[in-house]
This record gives C-alpha cells, structure tokens and sequence, in this order.
C-alpha cells in the first residue's frame, strides 16, 4: 500500500504539467500544427486509434525482436570474455567500438546489406540494445566474493563450476540492470530504423505526418512510444522480482534504512 501511494505524487505532478500546458495553448492561441494541446493529441489519438494500433504492433514487433536478439549475444558475448582472458581482450575492444558508431550511419547500409523490411529495424534494436547488457554481466559475473571463490577452490571446484555456482547467480541483478537500460533504448533504437526506410511503424508515422503539418499526430506516436517504453522498462523488473527475488529483500532493506 505505501508502495501505491507513493505513485500518486508522480501522477500528480503529471497531471497538472498536462493542464498547464493545454491552458497556456489555448490561451495564447497556438496553432496545432506548431504545438498541439494535450486535449488535440488524445482527440487525434482516438479519431487515429486504427491507423496507430497498427503502426504500434509494428514498432513493438520491432523493439522485442531486437531485444530478444540482444539479450542471446550479450549473454553468449558476457559468457565468453569472463571465462577467456584472450576473448575479453580480443572481442571488447570491438564491443566498445560498436557504440561509438552513429547508428544511424549504419541504418541505412543494412538497407542496402540485407533488404528493406522488418530485418533491418530489428538489427538496429539489436545492435543498439546489446551494450548495456555486455557490460553490466560482465561486471557482475566478475564482481564475486574472493574468499568465496577460494573456499569453492580448496573444495575441489573446477572453473566452470564456479562460473556456474558463483559468478551467474552474482550476475544476475546487474545483469537485469544492463536489461533495463536495453528495453529503453530499444525503443529509439526500432524508430531510427524506421526513419531511414520503413513503411510502417510509429517512427513511419511522424516521419509521415511532419510534411503533412499533423502535429498532433507526432506526438501521439511520441506518447505512444514513451508509454510502451515504461511498460517494457517495467516490465523487465517484474521478471527480475520472479527470477531473483532475494535482490528484491535486499533492495528493500536499504530502502528500509
């Protein structure tokens, strides 16, 4: 129950931002196609429900596709520089490097590498999401107890029993922090490939929609994905609550002190 109230602040201060901003349009008589009123967003919203559930079912194809994606060759790549010393320094230099490429310098040639269609926005999710989840299981499977580690030694363990018994359960709530962070930029990640070449997507629509001055419909596709974003963000921690649920009582714990 505390928990729940604690929302309502939040909701709140949301609310009130919501008619600020639809008093103050109307007011100075801004017209919609320069900035909307939250009142001609969700009116445009509902005349538009068909037209953007189907552009929302693409985009959201898109994110978890990638993300799925992501998630297999962050592990398998996290797996692998831990257990090898000749891996991590071989393969995270080009991992890093990744992320210091524009993305949307390389949407356009999977255009051209792999066709035009879903593939090349679910690459880019992919591609996009994977880093954070690199990173973070890497740093969680090598952030385990010394001591705990040599007990497991002087018992016999083999390397990848304490991979196994050790450094995958210590890895997991970082782990399923690097997936948070991944379920949200997914999401930019899905809408730049759908504006460099896509015919259809929520990213789709607002390249669309700009030309033709329906503002209103832009932002509807903004708050449409702002909301899928929570709901993933969200999403990823009720699965971290069901796979670990003793990194909750922690957490809990230091809310407590």
């Amino acid at each position: 129950m505390k928990r729940k109230l604690t929302w309502i602040p939040s909701i709140f201060f949301v609310i009130v931002v919501l008619i600020i901003w639809d008093v103050l349009v109307k007011i100075n008589d801004v017209p919609s196609w320069l900035l909307p009123s939250p009142s001609e967003i969700f009116k445009a919203m509902l005349d538009n429900a068909r037209i953007l559930t189907s552009h929302t079912i693409t985009t959201l194809i898109e994110v978890i596709l990638g993300f799925v994606i992501a998630l297999f060759v962050g592990l398998f790549l996290s797996s692998a520089i831990t257990l090898s010393s000749t891996i991590e320094k071989s393969f995270y230099p080009f991992i890093i490097a990744s992320q210091t490429i524009p993305i949307i310098v390389i949407a356009p040639m999977l255009l051209v590498w792999v066709g035009y269609g879903l593939m090349p926005k679910i690459i880019v999710v992919a591609l996009i999401s994977f880093f954070p989840i690199v990173v973070n299981t890497v740093d969680g499977m090598k952030s385990i107890d010394i001591d705990l580690e040599k007990l497991f030694r002087t018992m016999g363990a083999s390397n990848w029993d304490i991979f196994r018994k050790i450094r995958i359960p210590n890895s997991l709530p970082y782990m399923f922090s690097g997936l948070r962070v991944a379920i949200s930029i997914s999401v930019i990640g899905a809408v730049i490939g759908e504006w460099v070449g896509s015919s259809e997507g929520l990213g789709y629509l607002m390249i669309r929609s700009k030309p033709q001055f329906q503002t209103e419909l832009v932002f509807a596709a903004i708050f449409i994905l702002s909301i899928m974003g929570i709901i993933l963000f969200f999403g990823i921690g009720l699965v971290e609550k069901l796979c670990i649920p003793w990194n909750n009582f922690r957490k809990g714990d230091n809310l407590g002190k």
